[in-house]
Order: C-alpha cells, then sequence, then structure tokens
C-alpha cells in the first residue's frame, strides 16, 4: 500500500504561522512535518498561496508575507492543484449544493480533483461535504488512510 495522500488546506499552513505556540499551530505544524517527509502524498490548491500570503500580510507584514510565499511555492513533498474551469465548475456545484463559503468550496473541489484519502483541514463547516473526509489537524496521522474527526 502507498502513502497515504491527502489534501492541505490553507488553515493549516496559515495556523503554523500565525498561531505559532498555540495547540492548533503544532498540530498543523506536525501536519506540515509529515509532507515534508515525504511520509504523505499532499496537494492544495494554487489559491492556498495567495491566501496564505495574503494573511501573513495581514497579520505580521509584507517582509513575512514574501519569505511565506516563497517557502510555500518551494515546499517539499507538495503538489498545486491549479484553478481551472473544471475546478469552478465543481466548486459552484458544491457551493450550490452545501452552501459553502466559495474558497472552500474551491478547496473541496480541487480536493475531489485528486485521488486523496483526506482533505485535512480545521474547519469543521466542511464536514458537511459527503464526496470527501475531513480530517483535522489534532487527529492527523500519516499512517492511517481512514480515521474520524
Amino acid at each position: 500500500m502507498g502513502a497515504k495522500s491527502v489534501y492541505i488546506d490553507s488553515n493549516i499552513f496559515i495556523s503554523s504561522l500565525i498561531y505559532e505556540r498555540s495547540e492548533r499551530a503544532m498540530n498543523s505544524k506536525r501536519v506540515l512535518a509529515s509532507v515534508e517527509k515525504g511520509e504523505v502524498a499532499a496537494y492544495t490548491s494554487t489559491l492556498t498561496w495567495g491566501e496564505v500570503v495574503w494573511v501573513v500580510r495581514r497579520v505580521l507584514g509584507r517582509a513575512d508575507s514574501v519569505q511565506a510565499g516563497a517557502k510555500l511555492a518551494d515546499y517539499p513533498n507538495l503538489r498545486f492543484v491549479s484553478t481551472s474551469e473544471e475546478i469552478i465548475r465543481s466548486a459552484q456545484r458544491l457551493l450550490s449544493e452545501y452552501q459553502l463559503a466559495p474558497r472552500d468550496a474551491i478547496h473541496v473541489a480541487s480536493a475531489l480533483s485528486k485521488p486523496v484519502d483526506a482533505l485535512i483541514s480545521d474547519d469543521s463547516e466542511l464536514d458537511i461535504v459527503r464526496e470527501v473526509r475531513r480530517e483535522g489537524s489534532h487527529v492527523f496521522d500519516p499512517k492511517k488512510s481512514k480515521s474520524s474527526d
């Protein structure tokens, strides 16, 4: 059996940068360390780069946002999912069916476009989506392909 395949929501990257020593940040850092080590096959949307840079710029300043963007752009073992017309059409369906926020719909559509075992996110609002299983950072285990949150 191959490595667990996951989609990483932008909130995991943001938590690891913004909340520093909180439990949420430590859990997010543990998830990202497993990506860096290649313990999981990981995807995220190109939208994630913009969200991370924007939030870091607003909270920590321009210099930190440039550094965060550069690190994310070259993140080891992380593959970006382009926001294509197909992703947008899927996001529109998800937005209509589940009343998701637009960016959440894009993230879920991006996750659904890849063969992922779970969408790693601390956004419990995504639990409503039946097509993908959300796994919170606090329960993430790179060795388990199935777990509950």
